[in-house]
């Protein structure tokens, strides 16, 4: 029955915790029992199984349960099967959405060499614009996963190309996702292409694509402020913040500043 499977995966996260406080019972219980289930119900015949499968996985990356052997010989491959292009959409849908989510919990070197040239891929496909709905609502927290480089080599390109999708849900999603982007690269690269592409966005000929982009206007002119002059800057969690200035640090009056919230490619995602 489907709703037992359903009701199994959710209790594999609280299991795989009790079993690492546990480890000298049961040392290698969660890696060759419950671990091997989880990967097995992310390609299930019913969806909320497989939802149910999806969200234990990211409990368990999140809570650093799984190691780095089974992210990359049992995790990503199932993953990347699953996205490839000959798969079935429904399942191709779901492997962009969780490739995109466990990005941030994964190490910067699995995410470059394993996922990330699947994404790029993923960001080109003709088929699903759904897929490309996807990419593009997360494109920042990719490129903050994989570091400067990897964004300016490989993902700007990419960028350009869902900021003039046909599709104008996908250009409204890299609008909103902009500072996320500008923030990972170098102030040229900020400067000479993203300047350029934003102003595209500002005039495009939907009026909600314009709007996101007025909306990001004062969170990517954020981007080019020197944190040491302009006292502002991007927190890991998306929040853009206010650094104290050392006169009001000595004075010992300093209260904790407010932080103005910026919205990240995830939460536009939801």
């Amino acid at each position: 029955e489907p709703t037992v499977r359903t009701e199994l995966m959710e209790q594999i996260p609280p299991i795989a915790i009790f079993l690492q406080e546990s480890r000298p019972k049961f040392p290698a219980a969660f890696f060759e029992y419950l671990m091997p289930i989880v990967v097995r119900y992310l390609t299930d015949v019913n969806n909320q199984v497989r939802k149910a499968g999806q969200e234990a996985l990211l409990i368990l990356l999140e809570q650093d349960l799984v190691a780095q052997s089974d992210i990359e010989n049992k995790v990503c491959p199932i993953l990347l099967d699953l996205s490839a292009p000959d798969s079935d959409d429904d399942y191709k849908v779901e492997a962009v959405n969780i490739i995109c989510k466990m990005a941030s919990m994964l190490s910067r070197t699995t995410v470059e060499h394993m996922l990330l040239p699947r994404f790029c891929e993923l960001c080109s496909d003709g088929k699903l614009f759904q897929v490309r709905k996807i990419c593009a609502a997360n494109f920042g927290d990719i490129c903050n996963a994989v570091g400067q480089e990897a964004t300016e080599r490989l993902l700007i390109p990419k960028f350009f190309e869902l900021c003039s999708d046909s599709v104008w849900g996908m250009r409204k999603a890299c609008a909103e996702c902009f500072m996320a982007v500008s923030y990972t690269t170098s102030p040229e690269v900020r400067r000479s292409k993203l300047s350029p592409l934003f102003i595209n966005l500002i005039s495009d000929t939907c009026r909600w694509v314009r709007q996101a982009a007025f909306q990001s206007l004062g969170p990517f002119i954020s981007t080019f402020a020197n944190p040491s002059s302009a006292g502002l800057y991007i927190r890991e969690d998306g929040t853009l913040s206010i650094r104290p200035s050392a006169q009001d640090v000595n004075s010992n009056s300093f209260q904790p500043s407010n932080n103005v919230t910026v919205m990240s490619s995830s939460d536009n995602a939801a």
